[in-house]
């Protein structure tokens, strides 16, 4: 076969291989950073946290949330979280992207079985991930922190609990407010988890949200291919 026809056909198969080849190892570094490099996602926010926190210490007189002693305004405290989740495609593979932020602010004003007033903020420019870039991304491009710092949650309607709940045991309500993010307001209805724990209210729960809803710039950007979608998680540890 002349010289000129061989390298022909290998030349051909170069065409094939060099870009399957190439292929082969971007999937191959995705899959590492993926499963090896990349920090794991953060779980959901559950009670579980609360009690893994206070495991060796006193939650408190449990009488001291009572039915007669619930009433009056709690406020934030220490063991408070928000967090961000979203679902994202790395080159063609599935991944899961969390952020955190423990700077939360706010209170909470209930009278017998209702939950009258709430109303809380988050410093949106304390969200971190353990990831730099992610994080550069997150505060300028997608979320401009420094144009809006403060994301809020005011409730807008009275929350029912029909009874104080006895201690430690979970009740399940609907919550309906105003959430302002990325600098624009919208009505969100959504399901609470609560439960007195000793001399603590526990607020848990999750709120779907709609990056066009919010004027969100899409978080896809280089290899990252995410939907509009994401989730915000909270955790709230309340004291008087």
């Amino acid at each position: 076969m002349p010289f000129a026809q061989v390298l022909k056909r290998r030349w051909k198969w170069l065409l094939v291989i060099v870009p399957v080849s190439l292929l082969v190892l971007v999937e191959g570094a995705t899959f590492v950073y993926i499963h090896f490099i990349a920090p794991d996602p953060a779980p959901r926010p559950t009670f579980a946290d609360v009690d893994a926190a206070t495991a060796s210490s006193d939650p408190g007189d449990p009488a001291l949330t009572a039915a007669g002693a619930i009433d009056g305004t709690w406020k934030v405290g220490t063991g408070s979280k928000v967090q961000y989740r979203i679902q994202e495609t790395l080159d063609g593979q599935a991944n899961e992207a969390t952020g955190e932020d423990t700077a939360v602010t706010g209170q909470m004003v209930i009278g017998g079985t209702t939950v009258s007033a709430a109303s809380f903020s988050v410093d949106m420019k304390q969200f971190v991930t353990n990831e730099d870039e992610r994080d550069r991304q997150f505060h300028n491009r997608i979320m401009n922190t420094s144009k809006f710092p403060t994301a809020t949650f005011e409730l807008s309607a009275p929350i029912d609990l029909t009874a104080i709940p006895e201690n430690r045991v979970q009740v399940t309500v609907k919550a309906t407010g105003k959430l302002t993010l990325h600098g624009t307001t919208n009505t969100v209805t959504f399901d609470l988890l609560a439960r007195r724990n000793g001399a603590r209210v526990e607020v848990n729960g999750t709120i779907p949200v709609a990056f066009s809803d919010y004027s969100i710039n899409n978080p896809s950007g280089g290899p990252a291919s995410v939907g509009d979608n994401g989730d915000l998680e909270f955790l709230l540890v309340l004291t008087k």
